[in-house]
């Protein structure tokens, strides 16, 4: 038997090991296969040598550890290093060595390497989170609180560098912009009204709108490509609004409805902003007072204070529309002022074309029934079933006024947008739209209306 196979078996009993241990539990604690005490003292070495002299030959060592679990660990040493250093060449080497899978020459590392991860659903080893928090904090130490909640439901496998820092600026201080580089929320941004002499934007720009009440606001899509994050009251109402630029995904929560007796600094509301992390090529979002992840596609609290009591933030529509169109159905719809309030020029098109491609991060498998950027427009029914119409599609099909009804969701378009209801009681259901890719993660059983 030659060493290939052996490593093949090897890996495949380690595999299996492990998805007996995560899923065959029962009621007790899920037993885990622990590492073996080489291993784990190869870890040890190599990532408490990250600040100093990398420990190169602890990598090599762990290249014959065939456990392919320790994978995930290569994949984050690999987000901040480069392939073509001693160490990174050796972290390839014993990434290889333990997947038994090669990194081909035409395909960047890291995003392969994470990509095969998730698409194997490979387990996380042992301590991974403690390993994984070594590193992440030599770049950004303001992430140290997300790591800190030992019961966290977010799957840290999944999280990895955007390629930005925290955005945990005191409010005060948002006026300066973002000088560290992090990606800068917008708070209570001067609203200008549709028709009046400062309505700046021409008729066929993107627009995010949001009613609450009587109220409805207008986010240009070009400068929401800037900031990711508003934090404003609409309609009375407390809102935060972020957008994912790289799962196509404006969504908007309210943030007045807070625990009794949870401390927020004084403030009433909670204070949404980015974290500068991905999970699956979706933006990490946080909130400022309680230091908590919240799951931005989901609005449920995931690490933190906010996860402990059970905190999920109730969803609202946002509807994608040119403006021209949105002005014919909210004629007095407020809209941002053209300089965000805080003094600065934005471009029409910040990102240049960056997604043309496809998705420039690792999304791992991708549900074939859709490309994977196919905007879709996506809905979570009463019973919990996900819905999704492409976006292009039920555009033209009910461009007539006509709603279009499937799986028992009508669409009917405002502005040039979706809205959602209930084909039986007429109840308005929060939809928003995404890169399909996105909405198939977070709800991979969703009926696909395809015309």
């Amino acid at each position: 038997m030659n060493r290939r196979v052996r490593l093949a078996i090897a890996i495949a009993v380690t595999l299996l090991a492990a998805a007996c241990a995560d899923g065959n539990a029962g009621d007790d604690e899920a037993v885990v296969t622990p590492l073996e005490d080489s291993t784990r003292d190869d870890l040890e070495s190599l990532f408490g040598s990250l600040e100093g002299e990398p420990d190169i030959a602890a990598v090599e060592r762990l290249a014959r550890a065939g456990d392919p679990r320790i994978g995930w660990l290569f994949a984050d040493l690999l987000r901040f290093i480069s392939p073509t250093t001693f160490l990174g060449r050796a972290t390839i080497d014993a990434w290889e060595a333990n997947s038994g899978v090669a990194v081909p020459d035409d395909q960047p590392v890291w995003m392969f390497v994470t990509d095969h991860l998730i698409t194997s659903d490979t387990p996380a080893p042992p301590d991974y989170v403690r390993w994984k928090r070594q590193v992440f904090e030599l770049i950004e130490p303001a992430w140290a609180p997300f790591f800190d909640d030992d019961d966290a439901t977010i799957d840290w496998r999944w999280v990895s560098w955007g390629g930005v820092l925290i955005d945990d600026r005191p409010i005060p201080e948002m006026l300066f912009g973002c000088p560290r580089g992090c990606i800068p929320a917008l708070d209570d941004p001067p609203l200008v009204k549709a028709g009046s002499d400062d309505d700046w934007l021409a008729d066929d720009r993107l627009i995010f709108g949001v009613v609450i009440g009587d109220e409805a606001v207008a986010l240009p899509k070009n400068m929401m490509e800037v900031h990711e994050m508003v934090n404003m009251t609409i309609g009375g109402r407390r809102v935060a609004i972020p957008y994912c630029t790289l799962c196509g995904s404006a969504q908007a929560y309210l943030t007045d409805t807070v625990p009794e007796g949870l401390d927020l600094d004084g403030n009433d509301a909670f204070e949404l902003r980015t974290s500068g992390l991905l999970s699956r090529s979706n933006k990490v979002m946080f909130e400022l007072h309680t230091m908590s992840v919240f799951d931005t596609f989901t609005g449920e609290a995931v690490t933190g204070p906010l996860r402990e009591r059970g905190v999920a933030l109730e969803q609202l529509s946002v509807v994608t529309s040119r403006w021209g169109a949105w002005k014919v159905d909210h004629p007095s719809s407020l809209l941002l002022a053209q300089d965000g309030g805080v003094g600065r020029t934005y471009p029409a098109d910040p990102l240049r074309g960056r997604d043309d491609n496809g998705p420039i991060f690792p999304i791992g498998d991708a549900d074939p029934r859709l490309d994977v950027q196919e905007l879709v427009v996506g809905v979570i029914r009463a019973d919990g079933l996900g819905v999704a119409f492409p976006a292009a599609a039920a555009r033209t099909v009910i461009g007539d006024g006509t709603p279009l009804a499937f799986a028992g969701v009508s669409l009917s378009l405002v502005g040039d947008g979706f809205i959602a209801t209930d084909t039986e009681t007429g109840e308005q259901y929060a939809t928003h739209e995404s890169f399909w890719f996105a909405w198939s993660q977070f709800h991979p059983d969703t009926e696909l209306w395809l015309e």
